[in-house]
């Protein structure tokens, strides 16, 4: 049974097992590898997608519960060419090291910044609390959501 859904703002039409990940599907059916296999249990936060607008772990999502639905990846965020300004803002910040949880963070950052266009950064950490970054560049990572932020409506795509 096909399953449609709205990935990155294409229609697609999906020949998959329903109860397969969003994230194995994302990965290897439609090559969109910038979600990340971390912990596979929703604890890391590598894997966050938008669905809807709104922050999903994609390792727990089933793919059966998303007919009809809108995905975002971090591939989708950035818009004719130009990084969503929130991927700008890590760039500028120096808030990746290795780059394994990025992905996951500006997806999780970026759904912040539709509901909250200037969090203060109390709301940052919230928001970002379940993303992992081993290498502890947590500081540069609010600074580059704050900066973000500071661009103003701009921060609402994705």
């Amino acid at each position: 049974m096909p399953i449609d859904l709205i990935v990155n703002g294409t229609r697609r039409r999906l020949e998959a097992d329903p109860q397969r990940s969003l994230l194995t599907v994302l990965r290897e059916d439609l090559e969109l590898t910038g979600a990340k296999y971390g912990c596979g249990e929703g604890q890391c936060g590598a894997c966050t997608v938008l669905i809807e607008g709104q922050a999903t772990r994609s390792c727990l999502t089933k793919l059966g519960a998303l007919a009809g639905k809108s995905v975002t990846t971090i591939e989708g965020l950035e818009t004719g060419g130009q990084l969503h300004p929130l991927q700008q803002a890590f760039l500028d910040a120096g808030a990746m090291q290795c780059g394994y949880c990025t992905a996951g963070m500006i997806v999780a950052g970026a759904s912040l910044l539709r509901r909250n266009p200037d969090p203060e950064e109390p709301a940052i950490r919230k928001a970002l609390e379940g993303n992992v970054c081993r290498c502890g560049t947590y500081t540069r990572i609010v600074a580059a959501v704050r900066a973000a932020a500071a661009t103003g409506t701009r921060t609402t795509r994705g």
